[in-house]
């Protein structure tokens, strides 16, 4: 290979290089051997879960990475790529947040299977975008027997129900959204809101449901303030008796309810639906049943949970994630509908240098017609992998695991008495409250005061990563067990170091929390 300041150097020639297979193997081999290291040391927890730098700080250290090249890493020169390469992947290491250490009890974000991670990769490389099925034909094929698959355990078949597969819950809830409107409006894609006329049509929403789906009501022209949340029960459930009366109020009024947007789970405290009460009301009311299942759709493949899903077969579109509960590497989402034709009201468009009207039969297998991307990657190959390997099997047993591993910090949390559940876990979500005897009389404001100052320097200090909430007006620690590699000892070792940090954080408090006992 030429060096770059030689002067039969090219253009091409630096270009060319880049594509060598040969340099790729090598830096292939650098980055498998050090993510490998990576991830035994989050097996055994060395070094903080999460390396807390100040944002502008490490924005400045990656804008000094950008500014490093030399003339030989741009010219292709193995001897200058491969040792650069590596410092730059252990520079992302350091910096990066470990999902694969046990004490990440964070955010709904899983650690990806390694396996799984890899088939990602191999998108990476081919990379077949997927607006049309020629220009992906194996990814497409994937994402097909996927959909076919994952409707079999919604309870639906194909041809007559079917799906998409999109990047992450948000556009596939988004999209659902939009289904229902230009459903119930008839005419809505082509002229907007300004062809219904009366009153304002309304979407309803589980009162804890992520705010995507108001979202959604703002970018499909509904409005965020027609967005109307159904009452819960104690257990932050939709309530089938409320939603009915409520169903009733805005039929009376004449509102049209462009649909019930149900959870299973809902995010802040996982809270699954009854939806097959809540299916029941939405029959009576003939009104679409949307279920945001982005992270509790997986419990449908464990036979001990599945029942917390039941009624999902009777909702109309389903959103399902598989970089939650799938454990595979964001993002990679489903958008399920129990009617194929519906699949295609979201946008109702020709492009005929894409789509070629000579093919009809085409379209089912042409994403770009029902997706909100044009050029999408191919999402599922992460789960295509997995799935293959391993079989349902694999995902019964993560849900198993982390669902008992979320029972196990409740009893903990029940059995101390410096330790306050706030709900029986129906999944692996968990928020409670550390309220040490300091703290026993504190009014709400202090006590929500405090949990946020230790969940901070909690996730400062690396020791574990949780995360906080908002429940009722008062703040509120939040775990989310997503490593199946924790264990009991880890959850034991997460209430040392909030009792620890937290005693800390009240010895050092300057000035004293307000109305702390000194």
């Amino acid at each position: 290979m030429n060096h770059p300041l030689d002067p039969t150097t090219t253009a091409f020639d630096r270009v060319r290089a880049l594509y060598d297979p040969e340099l790729f193997r090598s830096t292939g081999h650098q980055l498998i051997d050090t993510l490998s290291r990576h991830l035994e040391h989050c097996r055994t927890s060395t070094g903080p879960v999460l390396p807390w730098s100040d944002p502008q700080a490490l924005t400045q250290t990656a804008l000094a990475s950008l500014a490093q090249h030399t003339a030989d890493t741009h010219g292709g020169s193995p001897a200058a790529i491969v040792p650069r390469f590596q410092q730059l992947v252990e520079q992302a290491l350091a910096h990066s947040i470990k999902l694969h250490d046990p004490r990440y009890v964070g955010h709904q974000v899983p650690p990806p299977i390694p396996l799984a991670s890899l088939c990602d990769a191999l998108g990476g490389v081919i990379n077949n975008p997927m607006a049309v099925y020629e220009m992906g034909p194996w990814v497409t094929a994937i994402e097909q027997a996927l959909i076919r698959t994952l409707l079999g355990q919604v309870g639906w078949q194909y041809p007559a129900s079917g799906g998409i597969v999109t990047h992450g819950a948000s556009l596939a809830n988004l999209t659902a959204v939009l289904v229902a409107r230009n459903v119930r409006l008839g005419s809505a894609w082509e002229q907007g809101l300004a062809g219904h006329s009366g009153p304002a049509p309304k979407l309803v929403v589980q009162a804890d449901a992520h705010y995507c789906l108001a979202r959604g009501a703002g970018i499909t022209g509904l409005g965020t303030s027609h967005v109307v949340a159904a009452p819960l029960d104690a257990r932050r459930r939709m309530c089938p008796q409320q939603l009915d009366e409520l169903l009733a109020t805005l039929r009376r009024a004449g509102h049209p309810v462009i649909a019930v947007a149900a959870s299973s789970c809902a995010t802040p405290i996982g809270a699954f639906d009854p939806l097959d009460q809540v299916a029941e009301v939405c029959r009576r009311h003939d009104v679409w049943l949307h279920v945001d299942a982005a992270h509790g759709g997986a419990t449908l493949l464990s036979p001990r949970h599945r029942h917390l899903l039941a009624g999902i077969d009777q909702a109309d579109s389903v959103t399902w994630d598989a970089h939650k509960m799938l454990y595979v590497p964001a993002l990679c989402a489903f958008l399920l509908y129990r009617d194929q034709r519906h699949s295609y009201e979201a946008f109702r468009q020709n492009a005929p240098y894409l789509f070629a009207p000579a093919a009809p039969g085409m379209a089912e297998f042409d994403g770009a017609l029902r997706t909100v991307e044009c050029t999408k990657r191919g999402a599922a190959l992460g789960l295509w992998g997995l799935w293959s390997l391993f079989g349902p099997g694999l995902f019964a047993d993560l849900v198993d695991v982390t669902f008992d591993l979320a029972q196990t910090l409740y009893q903990k949390l029940q059995a101390a008495d410096d330790f306050e559940p706030l709900h029986e876990p129906q999944c692996n979500i968990v928020v409670f409250r550390h309220r040490p005897a300091a703290l026993r009389d504190a009014p709400p404001a202090v006590l929500s005061e405090f949990q946020r100052t230790l969940r901070r320097t909690v996730m400062e200090s690396g020791e574990y990563y949780l995360v906080g909430t908002t429940l009722d007006g008062q703040a509120a620690l939040r775990c989310t067990l997503m490593n199946p590699l924790t264990t009991p000892d880890h959850l034991d070792g997460l209430l040392q170091t909030l009792r620890a940090v937290g005693t800390r954080c009240l010895a050092s408090a300057t000035p004293p929390l307000p109305g702390a006992p000194l």
